[in-house]
């Protein structure tokens, strides 16, 4: 549907606000540079004030650079106003217009294209099937529930036939289960359309569900960009390993590595063990054991000694939590029926893949 799939690339953005109370200037976002393939789904993932609805902005031309170029599809943008760029936004608060009915906001944008009255008949009925809102056009938004309100949203933005579709954290307003099903209907629809989408969150899940590409983004940079396999699993900081899902951290000393098998023998809790080590560590280096909860079992028998201290039954799994040493471990083992059951004050042994952690 999308005229012509289009990429999106940053070279050296900044933006710089100041700060209302001290009138000192700061970086919202500081020297980008992103290259966001054509028909690709990419998130700008991080906490509040990292700077990825700021990128997001700039992109859709809302705010302007103050240092560096954007180009969409080779053009560059920086000079062209929103309604002049080859975008369309759906926002987190659907901005819908409340007087018109479901075919007229639709349609909004067409018309103020001046499209023939036929052609834009075809455009907005052709949008609301994909969609799923057929016989829905007569309606008021206001008699719409929130998944349909953002229905209407989204065909509102997609009749146009951007090159660059945006999102800016459409789904928050929306219950957890309505949450997950919109999410899996933009996945499917943007894969129909073949169009490029960049969306921001700071929901993980959201972001592993829908994305071809994840960027985190902290303090106004980009910490990590990859897929959402990638980035779970070779994280490239403790900020990315703790952000994306959860994660667990056990001080540890490398006693020698392999470069070309990247991994390392180390030492933790009085244990040696043999481990990932794709940030390529050293020995002598300070060092992180990273464990993902879903990674750890309890048993008998196993790596590390550790102390019971919270043990939770929360159906598809077991939920732990173990003092080693000075730190606490998060446990989560799945289908926990006919498996031994441990209680708080239980000591035991905490095991996992040495091949399934890594170091950072």
């Amino acid at each position: 549907m999308a005229k012509e799939k289009k990429g999106v690339r940053l070279e050296h953005i900044s933006k710089i606000y100041q700060d209302p109370k001290t009138k000192k200037e700061f970086y919202a976002v500081k020297d980008t540079t992103l290259d966001i393939e054509p028909g690709t789904f990419v998130t700008l993932l991080g906490p509040s004030g990292c700077g990825k609805t700021t990128t997001l902005r700039m992109i859709a031309g809302f705010e302007s650079p103050d240092e560096g170029e954007i180009y969409l599809g080779g053009e560059p943008i920086n000079a062209l106003t929103p309604n002049k760029r080859d975008t369309a936004m759906v926002f987190q608060s659907y901005a819908l217009l409340p007087h018109y009915n479901v075919f007229d906001n639709v349609a909004y944008g067409l018309k103020l294209r001046k499209l023939p009255k036929n052609e834009i008949r075809e455009k907005v009925f052709r949008i609301l099937k994909l969609v799923e809102l057929e016989g829905m056009e007569s309606r008021m938004t206001n008699q719409l529930s929130g998944g349909q309100q953002q229905r209407v949203a989204l065909a509102r933005a997609l009749v146009l036939e951007p090159g660059v579709l945006l999102f800016d954290e459409p789904l928050s307003n929306l219950d957890a289960k309505l949450r997950v099903t919109m999410r899996t209907e933009i996945r499917k629809i943007q894969q129909t359309v073949g169009i490029t989408a960049i969306y921001v969150t700071h929901d993980q899940s959201e972001a592993m569900s829908l994305s071809d590409k994840i960027i985190i983004m902290s303090n106004g940079k980009v910490e990590q960009i990859g897929t959402p396999q990638e980035v779970y699993y070779h994280p490239a900081s403790r900020f990315v390993a703790d952000f994306i899902g959860e994660a667990n951290f056990l001080n540890a000393d490398i006693l020698s590595e392999d470069s070309s098998q990247e991994t390392a023998r180390i030492r933790v809790e009085g244990q040696t063990i043999t481990v990932r080590n794709h940030t390529h560590m050293k020995p002598g280096q300070e060092a992180s054991l990273v464990l993902r909860p879903e990674a750890c079992t309890l048993s008998d028998q196993g790596l590390i000694p550790c102390t019971v201290t919270l043990s939770t039954f929360m159906g598809a799994y077991q939920y732990y939590q173990a003092s080693v040493g000075s730190a606490t471990v998060q446990i989560t083992d799945y289908n926990p029926v006919n498996k031994k059951i441990f209680h708080a004050g239980d000591k035991t042994m905490l095991n996992f893949d040495p091949q399934g952690v890594y170091i950072l």
